[in-house]
């Protein structure tokens, strides 16, 4: 699974027209979902996110939360993140998982991540969102939870 996170002052989506998230100052999560992904690694990569050290402390060091700086998250599925981008020019999808795993283990995050921050908001699996940020810094990571071997 994997967690494309950009610290922002703010961010939406929209959704035909409507805005269906909106925060101020947190993490806009860009989420991708790989086969073989399950709830451990959805609840890996949620405590990985939110106690992530980029928001600034007193004298401007990375070293306070998203949980700790009592900022929002804006979660929003992005199948593409777990392209194969190894060769051509065109991105293949075998990496990412199917659809319906896809989108239960999406919701299963949103559900996880909702109470434990102050500001939420979603996008919705599989629709055509825009989504609009003011990267702050700028400042994105990218964190990837493998699933464990058996």
């Amino acid at each position: 699974m994997i967690g494309l996170i950009q610290l922002v002052a703010d961010a939406s989506v929209t959704i035909d027209g409507t805005v269906s998230g909106r925060i101020g100052r947190g993490l806009l999560v860009l989420l991708g979902v790989a086969r073989g992904d399950t709830t451990a690694e959805a609840d890996r990569l949620l405590e990985r996110i939110l106690t992530y050290r980029i928001f600034p402390d007193e004298t401007g060091r990375m070293n306070r939360s998203v949980q700790d700086v009592g900022g929002g998250l804006l979660v929003v599925s992005q199948f593409t993140l777990v392209a194969d981008t190894g060769k051509g020019t065109r991105p293949g999808f075998s990496k990412g998982a199917a659809p319906a795993d896809g989108e239960r283990l999406y919701d299963y995050f949103v559900a996880r991540a909702r109470p434990l921050v102050a500001a939420f908001g979603t996008g919705r699996f599989g629709a055509n969102m825009q989504v609009s940020l003011t990267n702050d810094g700028p400042v994105t990571f990218w964190l990837e939870v493998e699933p464990r071997e058996p």
